[in-house]
């Protein structure tokens, strides 16, 4: 018996240690797992860190790196750091020896805590590089060898190859002047849609690498690939222009086959490939796209198929210097709908109503004659007698057109084009409509969803509903600002305006430093920046951009990267660009007054048709254009410090304060009132700081007496929006910032959810109190940008956010909660690069009950609010007696707590006023 009771007490002995063991997992290369086509020369590593125990941090860790994998495991490899007295957990480079193009690379590590126990090794991650130089690319370019027609129909082309010996491995490296989809023996080759995505191609094409080793064959196989027009050639852009990039579509095809005898052979495109046309006639961003399934090439994708009848192509000399590995997540399909309601309109139109707003598009099956011809068309919302509204689409044809082969039930979809719609309308289809043929796809770039927010206010919750799906819809290869019109494009100032929110909602790391790579590149040699990236309008009188707040974001959004994921490479790669845009702005300034060019303002602000009394909500767009030149000025001094950049650091300062001493003076009076005297006026001048100390307070008291004029509505447009509530809340007036996002009349967030909105509208009326529809010259019903103030309601609603000073990257946390408003429940989670980071809160009976997670190796400064004296307990105990926190102080209806990683509950006696 003794011996049993000594047995059971050292087993639980041993379980109780494995479970106090620190583990390492979730480990990443380049922000993703196991990815397949990097160039990076020196990849960055980042891994997290997993324990039951509280307080738990990293006191060093160990890399190894090889090119086998039991190797690694045995300890054999390529480089080994050694055991390193570090912290740092992400964006850890490797430093070993120089890396091979195409070579797939293994990693592991393990780590020793703070109390010098070691990890395990991790499981085993890899990485596999892409082709680094030119002259890695043996394959050529290759266009169709016929003379296309008027309608541009899509172009096959294909190559057909024996596969001699045993396989080992086998990679994929596509790119095009155009889009393509490709195949090998009629299997789609990875996942993708809308590939090579969008860049400034012309300086900088992305081409992806695939793993197709599954998909070879002994013997015979066949490449097949189609090419669709996209942003490269198709109609695009405004006055709705043709070959903006290029007249030619192209393909760069490269297969590299490894075979088990560790011989290579490499397929590639060139003269021997065959080319021709097939089902699809045309397609296009705008246009749709028409599918004639008669013309379809049965078997075209597979060996032995008949291609004497088919042309060759020819090859073009297109450069291979501006190749890049995609370094963003793909475009890919997402949630599926299947119809709501089936509409019969007042005007007899077939339509379908899928519930949401999104993009992508649908998928249908059918049974029909040969040469019935289908047509779907596209809208997000009906007009107010219930019919199908298309007039905000300008332009934009968005027409999906599918003519029948007359053969057994038919399945279609687009290849090169996505559209925004919540309804379609089916024309060409006889007898009843069955939703079971059906289905809405969404399409989005796939990055990680990383933030959930929920409250005890539905209409809140569906707020939060509309802006994940307001990006879900925009963020398709870079942040457009609407999925539906003849638009499409990226314009800066939406993307610098929602950037928080955006890094919340998902993990944009990668996204973003795409599309600032396209920013810098496309940058004009003034240091101004186009309105929008990449900049498909030239560089010549408006296209030139140099907005206020459009053009900030080559500033403001590298500098807020660094803050949410501490990667200081992004500031590296940007300090140039930020300093041409600073530069921009001082070169166009007299007497550091920036009062000249054509500037945005605040783009959609609160106005009235008949203004007869001043009601209009105008800021002076020079006063606007002198607070963003102080404000990048400030986030490039910032980034300067940051790299050591001594120098530029004491330049700049001294430039700060002449902008702001200028903006005092011709932008506000002695007592601190502003020139225009609108929310944005005084939002922006106490965001940005223009204001001296002794002044900052009475203008927020202003801002709050105007907010009380407008009968607690706001007036703001898109760049005092972003910073409105944050400004309040800064300055004691979170009662006010609540009201301001509870309003549900016209204008205010929740007024498009009374009227049924399931993503943000570009307007604050897209549609009128009388049902009447905005402009049809400027009006989007998915449109992000009042979005951000999702960054609001999780860094301060639910106090999620990063500690001033050196917690960027979350290394240092601050959790602070604002109650208030009348919600009972308010809870927010986002995953961090180290990890989780969560803040729920809940108002019952009389107290308050307070939980936070904090991931391992970070800290965080926890504000627990509470009311007078009333005890706080943790996990049932008097939080004065913990032994796990460190409370440091007391702060506005807060107790300041210091604490490690692990999960906390604290409760206490609160009264909800």
């Amino acid at each position: 018996m003794k011996k049993n009771i000594f047995l059971f007490i050292a087993l639980q002995s041993i379980v109780l240690s494995l479970l106090a063991q620190v583990k390492v997992e979730n480990l990443r290369t380049e922000n993703l797992q196991n990815p397949i086509g990097v160039d990076v020369l020196q990849p960055n590593f980042s891994w997290q860190l997993s324990s039951v125990e509280r307080n738990v941090m990293q006191s060093a860790y160990e890399i190894r790196v090889g090119t086998i994998p039991a190797a690694l495991v045995k300890g054999e490899g390529i480089w080994k750091s050694g055991k390193i007295n570090s912290s740092q957990s992400i964006h850890v480079p490797y430093n070993g020896a120089a890396l091979v193009s195409g070579k797939k690379y293994y990693w592991q590590v393990r780590v020793w805590d703070n109390n010098a126990k070691a990890s395990a090794w991790s499981t085993v991650s890899f990485w596999q590089m892409g082709l680094l130089q030119p002259a890695d690319w043996k394959a050529q370019w290759i266009e169709p060898g016929y003379k296309e027609d008027s309608v541009f129909a899509a172009p096959l082309l294909r190559k057909e190859f024996n596969g001699k010996k045993k396989i080992k491995s086998a990679t994929a490296y596509i790119t095009a002047h155009g889009l393509y989809e490709a195949q090998i023996n009629g299997k789609r080759i990875g996942d993708a849609y809308l590939t090579p995505g969008w860049t400034s191609y012309n300086k900088h094409l992305q081409y992806q690498c695939y793993d197709v080793t599954a998909y070879i064959m002994n013997g015979d196989n066949a490449i097949a690939v189609t090419l669709g027009d996209g942003w490269y050639r198709g109609n695009f852009a405004f006055d709705n222009k043709r070959n903006i990039y290029g007249k030619d579509i192209s393909l760069l095809f490269q297969l590299e086959i490894t075979y088990a005898d560790g011989s290579i052979e490499r397929v590639i495109s060139d003269n021997s490939w065959k080319s021709s046309t097939g089902a699809i006639r045309s397609n296009g961003i705008y246009l749709g796209e028409t599918i004639d399934a008669r013309l379809e090439n049965k078997g075209w994708a597979l060996p032995g198929y008949d291609d004497t009848k088919w042309n060759g192509v020819k090859t073009a000399d297109f450069s291979k210097e501006i190749l890049k590995a995609a370094y963003n997540e793909p475009i890919k399909k997402h949630e599926t709908f299947k119809p709501v309601k089936i509409i019969t309109t007042p005007k007899g139109e077939k339509v379908i109503d899928f519930g949401q707003n999104l993009v992508g598009w649908v998928q249908i099956k059918v049974k029909g004659n040969a040469g019935d011809k289908i047509t779907i068309s596209h809208a997000e919302v009906l007009d107010k007698k219930g019919n199908f509204y298309t007039e905000n689409l300008r332009g934009a044809k968005a027409q999906a057109v599918y003519i029948l082969n007359g053969n057994e039930e038919e399945i279609f979809e687009p290849h090169f084009t996505f559209f925004g719609f919540r309804y379609i309308k089916l024309e060409g289809i006889a007898g009843e409509l069955k939703p079971e043929n059906f289905t809405a796809v969404a399409l989005y770039s796939a990055m990680e969803k990383t933030g959930s927010f929920t409250s005890s206010n539905a209409l809140i919750n569906q707020l939060q509903h509309n802006i994940e799906w307001g990006l879900r819809g925009n963020f398709l290869d870079v942040p457009t600002d609407c999925p539906q019109r003849d638009e499409r494009m990226g314009w800066t100032g939406d993307a610098q305006a929602f950037f928080r929110t955006a890094t919340f909602l998902r993990g944009v790391n990668n996204f973003f430093t795409k599309w600032l790579k396209d920013l810098s590149l496309d940058q004009i040699n003034t240091g101004s920046v186009p309105h929008v990236i990449p900049n498909p309008l030239g560089d010549k009188g408006w296209a030139a951009g140099g907005s206020a707040g459009w053009a900030d974001a080559a500033t403001i959004i590298p500098w807020e990267m660094y803050l949410v994921y501490g990667d200081k490479r992004i500031l590296e790669a940007q300090y140039s660009s930020m300093k041409a845009w600073v530069g921009y702005m001082q070169s166009q300034s007299t007497n550091n007054l920036w009062n000249k060019g054509s500037h945005y303002g605040d783009w959609l602000f609160y106005t009235m048709a008949d203004d007869n009394d001043g009601r209009a909500a105008i800021t002076n767009k020079y006063l606007i254009a002198q607070c963003f030149y102080a404000y990048s000025t400030q986030l490039l001094i910032n980034a300067a410090k940051e790299l050591g950049k001594t120098e530029d650091v004491v330049t700049y300062t001294t430039l700060l304060q002449k902008i702001k001493d200028t903006f005092l003076k011709e932008y506000t009076t002695a007592n601190g009132a502003t020139m225009s005297n609108t929310q944005t006026s005084y939002v922006l001048a106490l965001h940005f700081d223009m204001l001296p100390e002794h002044l900052r307070q009475q203008a927020a008291d202003r801002l709050v007496a105007n907010i009380k004029e407008y009968k607690n509505h706001l007036t703001t447009g898109f760049l005092g929006t972003p910073y409105l509530c944050h400004v309040l809340s800064r300055f004691g007036y979170s009662d006010v910032a609540y009201t301001l996002l509870l309003q549900e009349t016209y204008p205010s967030w929740l007024y498009p959810v009374t009227k049924g909105a399931t993503t943000i509208w570009e307007r604050w009326d897209g549609i009128r109190t009388n049902g009447d529809f905005q402009a049809i010259t400027m009006n989007s019903f998915n449109h992000y940008a009042y979005g951000a103030i999702g960054d609001w309601m999780y860094r301060v609603m639910a106090g999620l956010n990063t500690e001033d000073g050196d917690g960027v990257g979350y290394k240092k946390i601050r959790i602070q909660p604002h109650i208030g408003g009348g919600f009972t429940y308010v809870a927010a989670a986002y995953k961090t690069l180290y990890g989780t980071i969560s803040s729920s809160w809940k108002l019952q009976d009389g107290k308050l009950l307070f939980t936070v997670e904090i991931p391992a190796n970070t800290f965080a400064t926890v504000y627990v609010p509470v009311q007078g004296e009333n005890e706080i307990m943790e996990n049932g105990m008097p939080l004065t007696a913990s032994k796990t926190m460190q409370v440091v102080g007391k702060e506005k209806g807060n107790t300041i707590v210091k604490l490690g990683s692990g999960k906390y509950e604290f409760t206490t006696a609160f009264v909800s006023k």
